[in-house]
């Protein structure tokens, strides 16, 4: 069992340094352009200069907000890098969603800036009153097209010969 170990790190070592290099953005790559450096590490992976050219002179380096070289991986304290989490899991930000709710709510409960239900249903009535009152409009307008000009209204036809 043993004596398989040196060739899983090598191996190991290999694919790292292969995904590391496809996925480095091509304008964080130093050195050389990231197609060359994709062929040296599969070129070169077996005797192990390919992936340790790349951890070494290929890689971006990385810092942290404390500044100098630093690991990918964030650290505990106070200048450490902090991790995305989801909004869902985010206390933050769901204490601002409670916040706002709290905040938006009038004596009555009316939600946000006194938009409550009833200035809502003011609010769609008048628009529906609105949307009735061209429908009609729309419709008078049709009507007079198909039936020709009313009495006394001038149209484009010509009189009738007699």
């Amino acid at each position: 069992m043993l004596r398989y170990l040196p060739f899983l790190v090598i191996l190991a070592l290999w694919i790292y340094a292969f995904i590391d290099c496809l996925n480095t953005p091509e304008n964080q790559v130093r050195g050389l352009p990231k197609i060359a450096w994709v062929f040296i590490i599969l070129l070169f992976g077996e005797v192990l200069i390919g992936p340790v050219a790349w951890l070494v002179a290929g890689r971006p380096r990385r810092e942290h907000a404390g500044g100098g070289a630093a690991s990918p991986w964030p650290r505990g304290g106070r200048g450490a890098a902090r991790k995305w989490v989801a909004p869902d899991d985010n206390p933050d930000f769901l204490r601002s969603l409670k916040d706002e709710g709290k905040k938006g709510d009038g004596p009555k409960g009316n939600g946000p800036k006194g938009n409550g239900p009833k200035d809502e249903g003011k609010r769609d009535e008048a628009l529906l009153k609105d949307w009735e009152a061209d429908l009609r409009r729309r419709e008078e307008e049709l009507r007079r097209k198909e039936n020709g000009p009313a009495d006394g209204e001038g149209g484009n036809n010509p009189p009738p010969k007699s």
